[in-house]
């Protein structure tokens, strides 16, 4: 179980921490600043979820300022007992002109697993949002097979009040039969989603569509909100295209965790 809360203000120009809650096996680590931005680093102490883990991360980037969240490694999602369901749960409040790079590493899905995953954001129309999310399912080095696992992902994103990305995914049984299905994995057995809202998102759209692999695509869903979803092989092969992929929208160097 674990709980953090993170909020930022400008001081001199710099985004600097403004206040920080954390409990359980819930952490946050703010490496030195080299930048105008905070760079936050989110840690799960207890190394993955089970059974009916409960964790909370919530987020709020005042006006004007910039942040970039990732985390330590990646999250485990571990087998759980019959009827028991994890749940992670985060909310990112983005205000007047600020910036937030919402870039955890891959969710690892282990056989058994149960994990209902929710992320909710709202932002101003002058805000600028970047969310990569990776996940895997099992070790293919490891020759591990995803025979019963429930994985359910909600993301939604709200701009001025008004709603304008709502992302489902549901896997449940046997997922890696699933991908392996020419016309729904191909054998893949990763997969990662890419958001950016901002309000020069269509002038990414060739870009990030150059960067994609056969078994991915990009989309200007709407004024201002550019989608991508692809799918890979394994996790090295998504790390791939995933890393020029942020370089190009957050143009910032990758976090540090990233390359270790």
């Amino acid at each position: 179980m674990g709980v953090a809360s993170v909020s930022c203000k400008l001081r001199g120009g710099r985004t600097v921490l403004d206040g920080l809650r954390q409990q359980g096996s819930m952490k946050l680590l703010f490496p030195r600043a080299t930048g105008a931005s905070l760079s936050g680093v989110i840690i799960n102490t207890a190394g993955g979820v089970t059974g009916e883990d409960r964790f909370e991360m919530t987020a709020n980037v005042a006006p004007g300022c910039r942040m970039n969240l990732t985390t330590q490694a990646a999250e485990r999602a571990y087998r759980a007992q019959p009827q028991e369901v994890a749940q992670i749960t985060n909310r990112l409040t983005l205000e007047r002109q600020a910036r937030l790079d919402w870039l955890p590493q891959e969710l690892l899905i282990y056989d058994g697993s149960a994990l209902n995953r929710s992320l909710r954001v709202d932002m101003t129309a002058d805000a600028r949002l970047l969310i990569v999310e990776p996940v895997i399912f099992g070790r293919a080095e490891m020759g591990e097979v995803l025979t019963d696992i429930a994985f359910h992902d909600r993301v939604d994103v709200w701009r001025d009040g008004q709603l304008v990305f709502a992302d489902r995914t549901r896997l449940t049984g046997s997922v890696s039969a699933q991908l392996r299905n020419p016309t729904l994995g191909a054998g893949c057995g990763a997969m990662a989603a890419v958001l950016l809202v901002a309000p020069d998102a269509d002038l990414f759209l060739e870009p990030v569509r150059e960067r994609m692999p056969p078994t991915g695509g990009a989309s200007l869903i709407r004024d201002g909100v550019l989608f991508a979803r692809l799918l890979a092989r394994d996790g090295y092969d998504l790390r791939k295209t995933l890393v020029p992929l942020i370089e190009l929208l957050s143009a910032a160097p990758l976090p540090g965790t990233w390359m270790i």
